[in-house]
């Protein structure tokens, strides 16, 4: 009897970690291509992951959460950042940032972000002027 019962919890924890842990209950993700489904939920980690880049990218750049705040677009979902697709599995994003408990932007940042993860910050420094068209 008491043979049964450690068997039956061994079953049991060994059905609970499998639905635990990603890496043995997903093994075979159905590959990006095979719909359009996929494809979306893929970009959108891509692109919300790039945006957290760029963020730390110019958190780094102006010295640290102690000197810098970016914008709460920033924070937010990923398609309501300020970027733009390059169509080159880039993406670029312009944002501004402030001093923590400033409601004054003054510093703006474009950074680059690869899907691979690589990082350009393209430029950071004073808030630009748009040119009158």
């Amino acid at each position: 009897m008491k043979l049964n019962i450690r068997l039956a919890c061994l079953v049991a924890l060994s059905i609970l970690a499998v639905g635990v842990f990603p890496t043995l209950s997903n093994a075979n993700p159905a590959p990006e291509s095979e719909t359009d489904g996929v494809r979306v939920i893929n970009n959108n980690i891509e692109l919300n992951r790039a945006k957290n880049l760029a963020r730390q990218a110019a958190e780094r750049a102006n010295g640290g959460l102690g000197n810098y705040r970016a914008e709460a677009s920033m924070h937010g979902t990923s398609k309501e950042s300020p970027f733009v697709d390059n169509g080159d599995g880039t993406w670029t994003f312009t944002f501004k940032g402030n001093k923590p408990g400033s409601s004054v932007y003054t510093v703006e940042t474009v950074v680059t972000v690869s899907q691979d993860g690589r990082v350009r910050v393209d430029y950071n420094g004073q808030i630009r002027q748009l040119s009158p068209l």
